[in-house]
């Protein structure tokens, strides 16, 4: 029997590699408006600019979504404020940005998108030794009830907890 190799980021977490990464910016809204079934890892391709913002902090995530284009993966949507000490080589904050990944993994996605029902969105951006990371879920769309569902345990959860507490 084959052994299964770990993918790359169940190598980054046994190797203990999460506690170098500063987390930028996170989608709250998609964990709730998505069932995230799989996760990827995408760097990004950026300008100097570009990153110095995203260094300071000065992004947002939560009106974007990722789509395959000419066998590539873009980040639609994402604001990255303008570097203001960069004067004219400054870049254009809601431009799409190209994601790199493997071709396995564009093609996974690929076929995720393609399917009825499955959206592309970034849950957080972060940095991790100095590179910039996307993390993309493939997300099913949460029905209004399933919403309303969720929120309620949510609810119930914390009422056990705080009376645990006491």
């Amino acid at each position: 029997m084959a052994k299964k190799s770990k993918s790359r980021r169940q190598r980054a977490e046994s190797n203990g590699s999460q506690a170098n990464e500063r987390v930028i910016a996170r989608n709250r809204r998609a964990f709730y408006q998505y069932e995230i079934l799989r996760r990827y890892e995408a760097g990004m391709s950026l300008t100097g600019s570009e990153i110095k913002s995203i260094r300071a902090g000065r992004v947002s995530i939560q009106e974007a979504y990722c789509r395959p284009h000419d066998g590539e993966m873009l980040l639609i949507g994402a604001h990255i404020a303008r570097y203001e000490p960069s004067g004219q080589a400054n870049h254009e904050p809601t431009r799409d940005r190209r994601l790199l990944l493997h071709r396995r993994e564009i093609a996974q996605l690929e076929q995720s998108f393609a399917q009825r029902g499955l959206a592309l969105v970034p849950l957080k951006l972060y940095l991790t030794r100095g590179l910039a990371k996307l993390e993309i879920g493939v997300g099913r769309g949460r029905r209004q009830h399933e919403k309303r569902e969720r929120l309620a345990e949510r609810d119930a959860q914390r009422q056990i907890e705080r009376a645990l507490r006491r």
